[in-house]
């Protein structure tokens, strides 16, 4: 009988678990899809899919950033407020400052930046929590959005260009008919750069290095401190892109809006299989995570569930998709 090699068990069964992993994340998907399309004539229509491809934008935006931090074994709670922080100073750039859009729109996501760079200084230099740092953090930016807009929304009406960042259709320039929101396509180019940066850069090899083990990662010579801050800013970045996103398709920026929606992004991240632990995660699994969360909020709206049960059946997902993690790394 032919040993096999105690080396290659590991790997062997890793490769097993991962792509029973990966055939749970996309049957979830495939089966939900099934399931609301024979529940409601409403649902597999294309108003519908655009509607789910447009609630997926900005969370997914938002789960693309955060995914790098989780990678690395940390953690942002504070990215649906700083989202907001983000879409508030883009008002404020081209509202009140009367700047270009362009101008405004970089302002906005250096806005995201700028606190992710303050996130992953504190967590890393000051040695505090992620947990705490980016609560922090949450607090802080809920506060200045608040402040900066005086508690009312911003609104973009002189500047019809920044509605079409989002809202506008370049497909539909070129294919008459098939009027894919802007969103839809700079969110999938977005994803594109998100996976090429975290499995075919240093960043990406560093940012698993620090997640499977912090102190190997410091001793082999890896200055963990530095990466951690340029991870984080890497998180803001994104993060400022989804507050533009969003102020876009609203037309307007909205200083209370991004409560709740960091642990949405999270969820995403979890149940596409990225592991709270770090050291583990892919942007495909946290694209495919921020969809099964669309479709589910989508197809029991559109059901007529009430929004409380939405919320428990989320949680429910959330709680099933960490139990997983955990049995398949016990495993």
């Amino acid at each position: 009988m032919e040993v096999m090699p105690m080396e290659a068990v590991p790997t062997t069964r890793h490769f097993r678990r991962e792509v029973l992993r990966q055939f749970l994340m996309f049957g979830s998907l495939i089966l939900l899809f099934v399931f609301f399309s024979l529940s409601s004539p409403y649902f597999f229509t294309f108003g519908n899919i655009v509607s789910i491809m447009l609630a997926t934008c900005v969370n997914g935006m938002l789960a693309l950033g955060v995914t790098f931090v989780i990678v690395s074994g940390g953690i942002d709670l504070s990215i649906g407020t700083v989202m907001t922080l983000s879409a508030v100073m883009t008002g404020v750039f081209i509202t009140y400052w009367r700047l270009p859009v362009f101008l405004g729109v970089l302002g906005g996501i250096g806005t995201g930046m700028l606190c992710g760079f303050v996130n992953g200084t504190v967590t890393s230099r000051m040695k505090l929590p992620p947990f705490i740092a980016t609560l922090g953090m949450m607090m802080v930016a809920k506060g200045l959005a608040l402040v900066i807009s005086g508690t009312a929304p911003i609104y973009f009406t002189h500047a019809p260009s920044f509605s079409k960042i989002s809202m506008g259709s370049v497909v539909g320039s070129l294919f008459p008919g098939f009027n894919l929101p802007n969103a839809v396509l700079i969110f999938a180019i977005s994803s594109v750069l998100a996976h090429i940066i975290l499995t075919r850069t240093v960043i990406g090899r560093y940012d698993f290095a620090i997640g499977s083990n912090e102190e190997a990662a410091r001793l082999s010579g890896l200055n963990v401190d530095r990466w951690k801050v340029i991870l984080y800013s890497l998180c803001g970045l994104f993060v400022g892109m989804g507050g533009v996103m969003m102020a876009s398709r609203l037309n307007s920026a909205q200083p209370a809006l991004g409560q709740g929606y960091e642990l949405e992004a999270i969820a995403a991240v979890v149940i596409g299989g990225t592991s709270l632990s770090g050291g583990e995660g892919s942007i495909v699994g946290t694209i495919v995570g921020a969809f099964i969360m669309s479709t589910l909020t989508n197809g029991l709206r559109i059901l007529a569930v009430p929004q409380e049960w939405q919320i428990v059946a989320s949680g429910v997902i959330v709680i099933g998709a960490v139990y997983l993690d955990i049995i398949r790394r016990r495993g």
